[in-house]
C-alpha cells in the first residue's frame, strides 16, 4: 500500500500560480513605480523569488511517501525520497494511535522498536489507515487484534 499526501496542483499549475502571482505583483509595482515609488519593483521581484521558492519547497514536499508491504512474515515500510526501510515481524507487530501535540500519531510497535508512519495524512486518515493495518495484519498471521 502507497501513502502519499494530497496535493493540491500539479507542475505545471504550480507554474501558472506562480506566474500569476508574479504578474499581479509586477503590475502593482509598476503601477507604483510610476506613481513614483521607484522601490516598488525591486521589492516586487525579491517578493516574486520568495514566494516561488516558498511554493516549490511546499510542493516538493509533497513527494514524499511511505511504502507497506504486508507479508506473511514480515511487514516492511520504506519511506520515499529517502528509500530508507525498516521490517517488523508481522505476527509481533502491533499498530497503536497514540495522542501526541494535539492530533494522533499512527505507530507500529514491535519488540521495544516504534515507527511512526502516515504523519503528513489528516487525522481521518489516518485511523482509517490503522483499521485497515488491523484487519490486513490479521488475516496475514490468522489471528485477533485489539
Amino acid at each position: 500500500m502507497w501513502l502519499r499526501p494530497n496535493r493540491a496542483l500539479s507542475r505545471r499549475g504550480l507554474r501558472r500560480l506562480i506566474g500569476g502571482l508574479a504578474a499581479l505583483a509586477l503590475t502593482t509595482a509598476w503601477l507604483g513605480a510610476w506613481q513614483g515609488n521607484v522601490f516598488a519593483p525591486v521589492f516586487a521581484l525579491v517578493e516574486c523569488f520568495v514566494l516561488a521558492f516558498a511554493l516549490g519547497a511546499a510542493w516538493r514536499a509533497g513527494s514524499r511517501g511511505e511504502r507497506i508491504v504486508i507479508g506473511p512474515d514480515t511487514l516492511e515500510v520504506r519511506t520515499m525520497p529517502g528509500h530508507r526501510s525498516r521490517r517488523f515481524q508481522s505476527y509481533w507487530v502491533r499498530v497503536l494511535l497514540a495522542p501526541g501535540n494535539g492530533r494522533h500519531r499512527l505507530l507500529l510497535r514491535s519488540h521495544g522498536d516504534e515507527l511512526e508512519i502516515g504523519a503528513f495524512l489528516g487525522e481521518e486518515e489516518r485511523v482509517e489507515l490503522s483499521t485497515k493495518l488491523m484487519v490486513l495484519l490479521s488475516e496475514v498471521t490468522g489471528q485477533t487484534r485489539r
